[in-house]
């Protein structure tokens, strides 16, 4: 937060300066004053040894950081506690220092799905919507962004990003535990967006989508990875209670209406780029998590159907011009 703070007139962000900076003081008092797993991360941070990577490897599917010869055994072994006080890792994988951070998502999978069908990311001005620990941020940073600007509400995946930036000190990419409700509206600024996995989450997905939309310069691009109905007709699911043991799944929509939102927040040139079944070679347990996945989610007699009978996870990524 300090270094987007200090960078705020480097980065043109002046749209809006006053209310970005109010947040980012507020953000910076409450983990002044940590409490509860804030305070636990905090500490966990603390006793991180302070190692810096000399060389970093961002377009890997693993992103890697320094290698195991850089630091003594003792830091080694002492970093390596620090990092798996921060579980779990939802998001990865990792190397570092050889290190391996074998996170529960192998992120790469959607990554690749989608980034030789987008806008070139060089110079480009970035958001990165529920950025969880950065893996995409630091993937994107690999194409040379102006700058990257991550939103994470969830702490634990905050300190991983801090963690992981203590290791790798990229200097265009930064990050806010905030929600994107808190974001003030920074329109006409950024180049691209990212919102992956999110809009799923939101009672109004429409709402989200036009705030994005506001935010992207004329010609900007927004890349959307949403759980989505496989069907061409113009339905949405409104999970009862869960979905995939989730409280906080509002509607699933068919692809024509994923599209029909983008349309109505503004959007042009709407496409539908990738549909995937979400499986276990993208979704598993792994030692850096403690918690259930996927196939804790799955009805254990039929795997096309979630444990409360919807259908299984489908994911779709849609590409969109301002």
């Amino acid at each position: 937060m300090e270094n987007l703070l200090n960078n705020i007139n480097q980065l043109e962000l002046n749209v809006c300066r006053a209310e970005l900076e109010t947040l980012i003081r507020s953000k910076r008092a409450l983990l002044d004053q940590p409490v509860g797993n804030t305070l636990k991360y905090q500490k966990s941070l603390d006793r991180m040894p302070e190692v810096l990577a000399c060389e970093t490897w961002l377009d890997r599917d693993r992103i890697k950081a320094g290698r195991p010869c850089d630091i003594s055994e003792t830091a080694l072994k002492a970093l390596r506690f620090s990092l798996f006080q921060l579980c779990p890792w939802r998001k990865g994988p990792f190397d570092l220092f050889g290190i391996d951070i074998d996170s529960e998502w192998q992120s790469y999978i959607k990554w690749n799905r989608f980034i030789h069908k987008i806008k070139p990311l060089k110079n480009r001005r970035i958001l990165d919507i529920g950025s969880s620990n950065g893996y995409y941020m630091f993937r994107t940073a690999a194409h040379d962004p102006f700058m990257v600007l991550g939103v994470e509400p969830q702490m634990t995946f905050y300190f991983q990003f801090l963690a992981l930036q203590r290791i790798m000190a990229l200097d265009n990419v930064f990050a806010l535990p905030a929600t994107f409700e808190e974001l003030p509206g920074i329109n006409d600024y950024f180049d691209t967006a990212f919102c992956m996995g999110i809009l799923y989450h939101r009672k109004s997905p429409l709402a989200m989508l036009a705030k994005i939309h506001d935010m992207l310069r004329t010609g900007g691009e927004v890349v959307v990875e949403n759980l989505i109905l496989e069907t061409d007709d113009h339905i949405c699911l409104c999970p009862e209670s869960r979905y995939a043991k989730m409280r906080n799944v509002f509607f699933i929509p068919g692809i024509r209406v994923m599209e029909f939102w983008l349309k109505r927040a503004g959007f042009t040139d709407i496409k539908c780029i990738n549909v995937s079944k979400t499986t276990s070679e993208e979704q598993r347990k792994t030692e850096w998590i403690q918690t259930e996945s996927l196939e804790d989610f799955l009805d254990p007699e039929n795997g096309n159907l979630t444990v409360e009978g919807y259908p299984a996870p489908v994911r779709a990524v849609f590409t969109a011009t301002a």
